[in-house]
């Protein structure tokens, strides 16, 4: 079973899930599941096209945005905007949870979120984000 690990009310990340995570996924109120790792990282993970139908079979919203590295602008983007079109909770992965907060954060940052609310969010979710934030 996977780590869910709050960051805000409606965000939390996760090192890889698995296909049987989505169902209790969608019973903890998550709405959306964002998938960061790409595809091939290790042979032993889970196809995002494998999670994307487990998430769609439990209810949730799917989005794969494939991060190798840093986040690229486009990528940061694409997360910030998902996660602001949510309906509700969203849970973000990877395969540590790393990837999925900071692309997160780097978004939450550029749309004017305080960078110390941010790097202490990260912290209470066992993320040091103080390195990765600009000042």
């Amino acid at each position: 079973m996977s780590d869910f690990r709050r960051v805000t009310d409606s965000f939390s990340v996760s090192p890889q899930v698995a296909e049987a995570d989505m169902a209790r996924a969608a019973a903890e109120g998550f709405v959306l599941v964002i998938n960061n790792r790409p595809d091939g990282e290790d042979p032993d993970q889970p196809s995002s096209a494998a999670m994307e139908a487990a998430a769609r079979a439990a209810g949730l919203d799917y989005l794969y945005a494939p991060v190798r590295g840093g986040p690229t602008p486009d990528q940061v983007e694409a997360v910030r905007a998902a996660v602001e079109a949510a309906k509700g909770a969203v849970l973000a992965f990877c395969r540590s949870g790393t990837r999925s907060i900071v692309t997160w954060s780097i978004g939450r940052t550029l749309a004017g979120e305080d960078r110390e609310t941010l790097v202490n969010h990260g912290l209470q979710a066992g993320y040091d984000l103080s390195g990765v934030l600009p000042r």
